[in-house]
């Protein structure tokens, strides 16, 4: 994970592992997803980069914006082309970051080696060569692969049915090689995946058919079967679909996915959107996977709210480095938890924080506590700014005291929930970690508004530093 402008090492990309990754430099430029799609204005999604450098008399803004080419794209998650997987290469470097387009399925790959306060575009791979070569249409989540390869989860076929989701190879220079699983082993929903070679497993999550989510969120669309509640369990690296792990009730719209970062641990976790719930996922002595709940999140019960119980909505989550500290967002419910898990089997709360939500003071809807009392939450203004939606993307930094955090989700849904950050543009916090004791904090001095960039407000996903980090380096 090197340092802006350098190599951190001489034998490949990243680290030999995680724990050395932790040594690493201090993260200098964040580069985050920056998008106009669904906004009502004509622009084109662009990424952003930030300056995170608190000795720069830049810090805490955003020095260059790139364009991309086309509108309506919908830029959302993203992934290097190189990481710590390619360890020991010294044939490849982490250069290029890929940009999959979820709407409209331009795979774009951006040159961050050059000048990495101002990358550039080198290609794109166009859509309907995708969707020619392997019928695969909107991507999602990029991986790097040892072999050089890169990996691209998809969710579903060019009309949005969830049967056609799958996984796209391209090879080192982007280029189109087909789809990763065997014939016949597609999974049943797509979303985020991550692979632990030593345990020859790969496991995928579920968010939904393109077809649904894209209209917005309609509970009804979960009852018939639209939205996914399962966990795909792959051999790797041959795309065999060995198992798949029903969640139940209790696993509704399974998102983002972590296994530990020790690369010889046989477990990891999946964060559960609607249900609320951090789910962990094991190997059992037969090889075969199981799963339990390990984190759940009681929902709400609100007034002047769509529903009369408001769910927390864990939308993402990410694991330090030394897998010590667990930190997902609740974005309808507006806070950050953290969690120890040095015993992954029961994560124990050691810190919270409010830092938007539907529920904060100022807002039209009220939480019901004992006895039918009302409460709101107290949060914080930056800056003097009040704080707009809720917590939603991360990012941590290499020794795990920063975390970077965003507030848009999909522009579709943005509009239902949040309407005002649509209206207002999304910002980007930095909360300081305690890593002895646990417990989180808000930088007051770290605020970049989208809402006043130069073509008007913006909304703000995925970030990624330079060098790589803890949702992108996986080691082999």
């Amino acid at each position: 994970m090197e340092a802006a402008g350098e190599d951190c090492c001489e034998s490949g990309p990243g680290y030999a592992t995680p724990l050395l990754a932790m040594s690493g430099p201090r993260e200098k430029l964040i580069y985050v997803a920056a998008l106009y799609t669904g906004t009502g204005q004509a622009k084109p999604d662009y990424v952003a980069t930030v300056d995170v450098e608190p000795s720069s008399t830049t810090y805490s803004s955003v020095i260059h914006r790139l364009p991309m080419p086309f509108l309506g794209d919908e830029l959302h998650h993203s992934g290097w082309n190189s990481c710590s997987s390619c360890y020991g290469d010294r044939s490849c470097e982490r250069r290029y970051l890929i940009l999959p387009s979820l709407l409209s399925g331009r795979i774009y790959i951006i040159d961050t080696k050059t000048n990495p306060r101002e990358p550039f575009l080198h290609k794109f791979v166009e859509p309907a060569e995708v969707l020619e070569k392997t019928g695969l249409a909107y991507p999602h989540q990029p991986h790097c692969l040892a072999s050089g390869d890169v990996l691209v989860s998809c969710l579903g076929d060019e009309d949005g049915n969830a049967e056609g989701s799958g996984f796209l190879l391209l090879d080192s220079e982007f280029n189109i090689k087909g789809r990763w699983e065997k014939d016949g082993n597609s999974p049943l929903f797509g979303y985020d995946f991550w692979y632990q070679p030593r345990h020859k497993t790969m496991i995928s999550t579920s968010w939904g058919a393109p077809a649904a989510f894209t209209k917005g969120f309609d509970l009804k669309d979960v009852s018939d079967g639209l939205y996914g509640k399962h966990l795909h369990v792959y051999s790797w690296p041959d795309g065999e679909l060995k198992q798949i792990l029903d969640l139940g009730d209790t696993g509704l719209l399974p998102l983002e996915v972590r296994f530990l970062h020790n690369p010889d641990k046989a477990t990891g976790y999946a964060g559960c959107a609607l249900s609320s719930t951090i789910v962990r996922f094991f190997k059992n002595d037969d090889d075969a996977w199981s799963h339990e709940v390990a984190i759940s999140v009681e929902p709400l019960k609100v007034e002047n709210w769509i529903l009369p119980e408001m769910p927390g909505l864990i939308t993402d989550f990410l694991i330090s480095l030394d897998d010590r500290f667990l930190y997902f967002s609740n974005w309808l419910h507006g806070d950050i938890r953290q969690y120890n898990i040095e015993d992954p089997k029961t994560p124990v709360l050691t810190g919270q924080l409010h830092v938007g939500g539907l529920v904060q003071k100022g807002s039209d809807v009220l939480a019901l506590g004992e006895e039918g009392k009302t409460f709101q939450f107290d949060v914080t203004k930056i800056k003097g700014q009040r704080l707009r939606g809720g917590p939603q993307m991360f990012q941590l930094s290499l020794d795990g005291k920063r975390l970077y955090v965003t507030n848009s989700l999909f522009n579709v849904w943005d509009r239902q929930f949040y309407p005002e950050l649509v209206e207002k543009g999304s910002h980007m916090l930095q909360i300081d970690v305690d890593t002895d004791k646990g417990g989180l904090s808000i930088n007051p001095d770290f605020f970049v508004d989208f809402g006043s960039e130069p073509d008007g407000p913006a909304l703000a996903h995925e970030m990624r530093y330079p060098g790589g980090d803890c949702t992108s380096d996986i080691w082999v």
